[in-house]
């Protein structure tokens, strides 16, 4: 076998990265069917960043998701419908409608924060505290070196806003 074919069986940072993330959805997705969990996981998430932020407009909502805003409105029409999720009308602009948790949401998205728990739980199996801190410290680097590159434009300075 020659090297080139060789460094294609190596994982990368990124294909390590990504079966990671969809491993850890699929589990969820597993632990969440079996406990009776009557939302999709494009509903949790909905859920897990709207706790974060509250108040948020579905634009900001669709852009921190990095989903399509029609597809977000589906979603809210959905939890709203569901008694999960409420649009207010934003008291500085009354075209615009921010969006909240109602008291009924919290209990789910707390059943699902317990079980996202025990899944990562599973998934640290065998790495103790000072790996798992290490892991969680490098990581946090990675998306921060990440996010300041990607505000450069292509030729490495920053790009203008506005």
């Amino acid at each position: 076998m020659s090297s080139d074919q060789s460094d294609w069986n190596e994982p990368t940072l990124g294909f390590l990265v990504h079966d990671v993330a969809r491993l850890l959805r699929k589990r969820l997705e597993q632990r969440a069917r079996a406990a009776g969990i009557g939302l999709t996981r494009a509903q949790w998430q909905v859920l897990a960043y709207l706790a974060r932020s509250e108040g948020l407009n579905q634009t900001a909502l669709a852009q921190l998701l990095e989903i399509e805003p029609i597809t977000l409105v589906r979603l809210i029409d959905r939890l709203e419908a569901m008694g999960f999720v409420e649009r207010r009308s934003d008291p500085r602009d009354r075209r615009q409608r921010n969006l909240f948790l109602t008291e009924k949401a919290r209990p789910e998205l707390a059943r699902i924060r317990a079980l996202g728990a025990e899944v990562r739980e599973e998934a640290l199996t065998g790495i103790d505290q000072a790996e798992r801190e290490r892991l969680m410290a490098t990581l946090s680097v990675i998306k921060t070196n990440l996010q300041r590159s990607s505000s450069l434009g292509e030729d490495g300075r920053e790009r203008e806003h506005g």
